[in-house]
């Protein structure tokens, strides 16, 4: 993969040029798109902007985020062609640090469950995982450094996860939704990808100007909380293996390891989180229902004419619960510096039918928590992960705590 943190370091000591960056991406898309399709479209002409920490940095980006530059059509054949014209503000943000966009990827249908023709990096016979499928597949297959993606139920952590490479849901609102097409108002979040945890943080910070990203060091002696959500179902062996491995290993490297029960009110969240999300999208996309409805795709339009009967007080009573829940997660977070759980139920499903279950991760999108993916190992040729979760607005200190985890796993290899 191409690390965001080393390419800066080279282009710093002047051991490669900007240009020199974003061609490196130019090659590398050329090699290896065919066999991954994680592009809708990119710029093979791209150049490199001179000003900018990001300068020499190939970013791709969802296709459900607007851009001036790009079509933005959201994986819809409705949207064939749509221009914006104008950048939403997390594009703009990336340019203005001087990032090169480097083309759109794939994402299903309004970043919904229908699969893109984006194939899994390390088995194509695998999924890559969605919505943000494309963003999740170009950085593991080492075409860019960085990408963006978003998540509503567990589109950003779980392709990560599948495809083995670090990636950061930020808390609620960090990261600003204006330009990106709306699924659920209460739940979009933007998001990144990266080779590492320093990769993703280091793209937070230029992204943000804040200066609790910059120069992200491993936590010390973290107090870890570990939460199994059997509420949310089963786990195969693999996601288990995973998390035992990433236990052991903090734990050598000298984090205090605890079991957590979360409150019944957090497990009641984890619930009601659909009733919201499905709510919203009727209204989020009520033009395409009403006057597109047979373009939709399948299976979102199975889902949305299933859902169609909800009632504004399903919907405020989910909000309550949502509410409580938060207030309760709140006060686990006293006695712990971070939790750590599942990404995935497991290693990416064979096949292209499904994008896999975001049933590990629906519940941290409500809390509006922040989330980092960590890889920990293959199982027969497959990455795993798990998540390192913080406290709301702690964002800093997740990314702080995964970097911990990322070492003591890369020690204990």
């Amino acid at each position: 993969m191409l690390s965001l943190a080393e390419i800066q370091r080279r282009i710093e000591t002047g051991e490669l040029s900007p240009d020199a960056g974003i061609a490196q991406s130019l090659e590398a898309i050329e090699a290896r798109e065919n066999d991954v399709r994680a592009f809708v479209c990119h710029a093979k002409g791209a150049k490199a902007q001179r000003q900018g920490p990001l300068r020499g940095i190939a970013v791709g980006i969802k296709d459900i985020i607007d851009t001036a530059d790009f079509p933005t059509e959201m994986g819809s054949p409705i949207y064939r062609g749509w221009q914006p014209r104008a950048d939403a503000p997390v594009v703009m943000m990336l340019k203005r640090a001087g990032a090169t966009i480097i083309g759109k990827t794939t994402t299903t249908a309004f970043a919904s469950r229908d699969p893109t023709p984006t194939l899994n990096p390390h088995n194509a016979g695998h999924t890559p995982g969605g919505s943000s499928a494309g963003s999740a597949a170009a950085v593991a297959a080492g075409m860019i450094p960085l990408a963006l993606g978003t998540q509503t139920g567990g589109s950003v952590i779980r392709p990560a996860a599948y495809c083995g490479v670090a990636a950061i849901k930020p808390s609620f609102r960090l990261l600003p939704t204006v330009g990106v097409k709306c699924f659920s108002w209460a739940l979009d979040t933007v998001g990144l990808f990266g080779a590492g945890v320093d990769d993703v943080a280091r793209g937070l910070f230029a992204m943000t100007g804040r200066g609790e990203f910059s120069q992200i060091v491993a936590a010390t002696s973290p107090r870890i909380g570990i939460v199994t959500q059997d509420f949310a179902g089963p786990v195969e062996p693999a996601a288990e293996q995973a998390l035992n491995t990433a236990i052991k290993a903090a734990e050598r490297a000298g984090a205090g390891v605890q079991i957590v029960d979360l409150p019944e009110m957090v497990r009641e969240a984890w619930r009601i989180h659909p009733v919201i999300q499905d709510f919203e999208a009727h209204r989020a996309l009520a033009w395409e229902f009403s006057e597109r409805h047979d373009e939709i795709a399948p299976m979102l339009r199975a889902g949305l004419d299933e859902t169609v009967g909800l009632t504004p007080k399903d919907y405020d009573d989910a909000r309550r619960i949502g509410r409580r829940g938060r207030k309760e997660l709140a006060e686990v977070f006293e006695g712990v510096d971070v939790l750590l759980t599942y990404s995935a139920p497991g290693t990416a499903p064979k096949g292209l039918s499904s994008t896999g279950n975001p049933r590990y991760n629906r519940l941290w999108t409500l809390m509006g928590t922040p989330c980092v993916n960590v890889p920990v190992q293959k199982v027969d040729g497959l990455p795993v992960g798990v998540q390192v979760i913080a406290r709301f607005g702690n964002d800093a200190g997740a990314l702080a705590a995964a970097r911990f985890l990322e070492n003591a796993l890369a020690k204990s290899k």
